[in-house]
């Protein structure tokens, strides 16, 4: 069987019925339509999978847990419980999460993560929850604990699981994207809202300087942690307001520069995804890459899961695809 395609609520009935544990990606309606069990889920209708980039509100996404690999525990966080996050789960095992976005969790885990008691000891995977593009606005991102039925859009669900003793879960993020060659960005406060950047150290209008210098806002912002890169990613630009909002909250003490362009979504991923990633556990990608990389009937290498509103690997992520697998 493979362990994660797109199916048929009745599909999904079925493996429910047979006692599999599963992660799974829908429409709301969708969602809706599957009976109660050992599963959580989160709404979107964007998918990679075998056959490429799809949009479909009809089938969900569906991982299926692998054998050693099991149901610890199904919690939803307010955005003060989820401090305990990691803490909460068993000891040497692994925690998928979904969080609407937008929500108060959705904001406080991008800004505290790192904060959080325990943060980095044990895996913490997943993604940030969304709806079809034409409904932003008129729709609202939701989480499902399956155990329950109840649907949530102000609270974060995790599933803690338990890994079999000589089994270890190892995450993964894959990015695109590398720093520039320009300029040297800084902020003095951590948020999702800028208002004054500072340039090679000199204070500016972000705004301002985006529009000046003609930045390709379809390019995140990315910062090097330590040979990792991290993208924050641009929502919007408002010269009017003299305000940028991103998708990712940018901190201060972090040096930014905007990324170098991509000229192929499609070779760029085979050309850094590693051969592993294929039979991950699970994976998801980011909905920017999707609509920016012109994804939709398109197969990357190794993506084939949910498109998200934001992924989420330890800590929030922008434009990354990621992946967790056994070894």
């Amino acid at each position: 069987m493979n362990n994660a395609k797109l199916m048929s609520t009745d599909e999904v009935a079925g493996l429910l019925a047979a006692g599999h544990t599963l992660l799974v990606a829908g429409d709301r309606r969708a969602l809706a339509r599957l009976p109660r069990g050992s599963w959580i889920g989160g709404t979107i209708p964007y998918f990679m999978t075998e056959a490429g980039g799809v949009v479909d509100r009809d089938n969900v996404f569906a991982n299926v847990l692998p054998p050693d690999m099991s149901l610890d525990s199904v919690r939803l966080y307010d955005a003060g419980g989820l401090r305990g996050v990691y803490q909460d789960g068993p000891e040497g095992g692994a925690s998928f999460i979904i969080i609407p976005a937008s929500s108060a969790p959705h904001l406080a885990f991008a800004q505290e993560a790192q904060e959080y008691p325990g943060f980095l000891d044990k895996p913490l995977v997943g993604w940030i929850s969304g709806v079809h593009l034409e409904d932003l606005g008129a729709a609202s991102p939701a989480v499902v604990d399956g155990t329950t039925g109840e649907v949530s859009e102000d609270k974060a669900v995790v599933m803690h699981c338990r890994l079999a003793a000589d089994r270890t879960a190892r995450l993964d993020i894959v990015n695109l994207f590398t720093q520039g060659g320009g300029d040297t960005l800084t902020f003095e406060q951590a948020g999702f809202s800028v208002g004054e950047v500072l340039v090679n150290g000199v204070p500016r209008s972000f705004a301002s300087y985006l529009t000046e210098k003609g930045i390709d806002t379809k390019l995140p912002l990315v910062a090097d942690y330590y040979g990792a890169m991290i993208n924050v990613s641009f929502q919007a630009v408002d010269a009017d307001a003299d305000e940028v909002k991103l998708y990712a909250p940018v901190f201060p003490g972090v040096e930014y520069r905007i990324a170098a362009p991509v000229a192929d979504y499609v070779s760029a991923f085979a050309a850094v995804v590693p051969d592993e990633a294929e039979g991950a556990s699970f994976a998801c990608n980011c909905i920017l890459n999707y609509v920016y990389g012109g994804l939709e009937g398109q197969r990357t290498k190794g993506a084939v899961g949910p498109v998200t509103f934001g992924e989420i690997a330890y800590q929030l992520l922008n434009q990354t695809f990621v992946y967790l697998q056994l070894a």
